[in-house]
């Protein structure tokens, strides 16, 4: 189990990481939004919006190819979407048959376009968000959210969970490691054990396990950090400011955005 791989930041310079994280998260929700706002079978705007992207990877120098592997995570989710296929009023391009519950299902021209829509959406969407955490560091993205006005408290808990993340898998190593130190090894190579309600047992036990060993840990940190003048909010020692280079690139972007979707609406 690799605990590292959960941090996908690629440590580069390039004119993408040394932008300010505030700029870059407002570019990566309009990205996203701009998605939603496309229009179903806008397929011009959906290409315009993959050529940016595209472009904004080159000037990161993140490898597209890393990026595009890592997107393909959104299209297991996008596939809980195939009911439009069916329930979207329409011409029909296939009528299938169900012999066991005689059930008919047509399959509709619009139900395909829209599916079609949602499947680009998701994937361009996650595709931004990719880049977004491969160009920004955690403890940036966490200043960057603060500094776009999102509660401390929401601010505090992500960062929480991120960090102890690690701690928790540390823990799970360690309960594994132990579980295989108790386990012989029969004849065959093969590790012994009970059926498979004495496994669930096992597993039901390194879980409560796992819980009780958090909760004291997590006293344990609170206290001292309580101890060391925590009052709720993640405090930063600099305090960046924006430079013009920042927000003359960010603007350029949003108005890029802008200009996409009033074509999709308007010319489509």
């Amino acid at each position: 189990m690799h605990i590292n791989s959960l941090d996908q930041y690629q440590t580069l310079d390039s004119p993408i990481h040394r932008l300010d994280p505030r700029v870059k998260l407002l570019a990566a929700v309009g990205f996203i939004l701009a998605c939603v706002l496309t229009p179903d079978g806008a397929w011009l705007a959906f290409f315009a919006l993959l050529v940016l992207w595209f472009s904004v990877v080159l000037f990161s120098d993140v490898s597209p190819l890393l990026l595009l592997k890592r997107g393909l995570v959104a299209l297991p989710f996008g596939l809980a979407a195939v009911t439009v296929l069916f329930v979207i009023p329409g011409p029909a391009l296939w009528t299938f048959h169900i012999p066991v519950v005689g059930w008919t299902v047509t399959i509709t021209e619009t139900g395909v376009v829209r599916f079609a829509t949602i499947m680009l959406k998701s994937w361009l969407s996650v595709l931004m968000a990719m880049l977004l955490v491969a160009t920004t560091t955690f403890p940036d993205m966490m200043r960057a959210l603060r500094g776009v006005g999102v509660p401390k408290v929401l601010v505090g808990v992500i960062s929480f969970m991120y960090r102890y993340i690690f701690v928790l898998a540390d823990e799970v190593q360690r309960l594994m490691r132990a579980r295989e130190a108790r386990s012989a090894i029969g004849p065959s190579g093969h590790r012994t054990g009970g059926n498979v309600v004495w496994r669930a047992k096992i597993v039901g036990s390194m879980i409560g396990s796992l819980f009780v060993r958090s909760l004291a840990r997590s006293e344990r940190v609170f206290q001292a950090m309580a101890s060391r003048g925590y009052s709720g909010e993640l405090l930063w020692l600099d305090k960046p400011h924006l430079r013009t280079a920042d927000i003359l690139m960010g603007s350029m972007f949003g108005v890029i955005l802008i200009l996409i979707v009033l074509w999709a609406r308007v010319v489509r």
